[in-house]
């Protein structure tokens, strides 16, 4: 296989939320997309299909490749890696079977270190880093409300973009996905982690939608110290960050519907595991390492971690009744 066949194969590792949406779109466009699911999810999907609900309610269902076997899926040309942050470990472990020479693994996950824990496993110029610019969920099990999406992608060392991110590009577009390539992932990734570490924090840190934060002064001026304090952290690691981001992030948000929240708030409401590790937890510990403080973040967490480890529970004893799913 090589990247200019077709069509590409591309197998979705997480088909949550984002990974289903963005497989969908991938499909639409011609690729081979095979989705590695279980329990519930991985049921519907084999019997059902994939449907996607639009925002107005509209809905379409296409029947899809699914199973929770990788050997299964076999060898593809991109794996599009939208796991939770906390199973990132697990999931490139299971991804052997599905490598060739050429096989690219792009992240699309929350949080700023995912790329680098997945190299661990298969090598750096596997890896390709991005952003996605969604709203998505599961509704039901094979059932997925999303908006439309935007992502941007790249190479994980700062440069032109290469053959293989353009053609992902080039097919995210043909499916009708917004999509760029940058040259400085790195740089991509921090700006992305500034306005979802500090939205995140009080949109879980209140359970309240966007509109009740607006109207709180002193939830917005939270808001706006989290996102000062991840700039402030990714400057003095190096990222070439503009010093007015943090302002230019919270603006943005505060200019969205009343009604938008963040996946953390999602995942604490409804009793899932949460990423604050990947959030709270990273921007914390990163800075104590570079000297900078972080008194928001940090109380962003000590809120968040009590309903992190109750939901952590929770799964963990619900696999013990049900069986873990693989």
């Amino acid at each position: 296989m090589t990247w200019g066949a077709t069509p590409l194969r591309v197998a979705v590792v997480g088909a949550g939320g984002v990974g289903s949406y963005l497989g969908s779109r991938l499909a639409a466009a011609g690729a081979d997309v095979g989705y590695l699911a279980r329990g519930s999810n991985l049921e519907a999907l084999r019997e059902r299909g994939l449907t996607i609900v639009k925002p107005d309610g509209s809905s379409s269902s296409t029947p899809v490749r699914a199973t929770d076997d990788e050997r299964a899926i076999g060898p593809v040309d991109l794996i599009l890696f939208t796991v939770k942050s906390y199973d990132t470990d697990a999931a490139a472990r299971r991804v052997a079977p599905m490598l060739t020479g050429d096989t690219a693994v792009l992240s699309l996950q929350n949080g700023i270190d995912n790329e680098a824990k997945i190299a661990a496993v298969v090598g750096d110029s596997r890896v390709l880093g991005g952003a996605a610019y969604i709203l998505a969920s599961i509704q039901a099990p094979g059932v997925i409300r999303s908006n439309d999406a935007r992502i941007v992608v790249g190479e994980l060392m700062p440069g032109p973009p290469s053959e293989r991110v353009l053609r992902i590009v080039e097919l995210a577009r043909a499916g009708g996905v917004g999509a760029d390539a940058s040259d400085d992932v790195t740089r991509l990734k921090w700006e992305k982690y500034v306005l979802l570490v500090a939205f995140a924090s009080v949109s879980a840190g209140t359970q309240l939608p966007l509109g009740d934060i607006r109207r709180s002064p002193a939830a917005v001026a939270m808001f706006r110290a989290i996102a000062h304090e991840a700039l402030a952290v990714g400057q003095a690691l190096g990222v070439a960050l503009d010093d007015d981001l943090a302002d230019r992030q919270v603006e943005r948000v505060l200019g969205l519907a009343d009604d938008e929240g963040t996946s953390l708030r999602h995942d604490l409401l409804r009793g899932r595991r949460m990423e604050i590790e990947a959030l709270q937890g990273t921007l914390a510990r990163l800075g104590r390492e570079t000297g900078v403080p972080t008194p928001f973040t940090d109380a962003a967490y000590a809120v968040l971690q009590p309903w992190a480890i109750r939901n952590e529970g929770n799964f963990n004893e619900g696999n013990r009744n049900e069986g873990t799913p693989s």
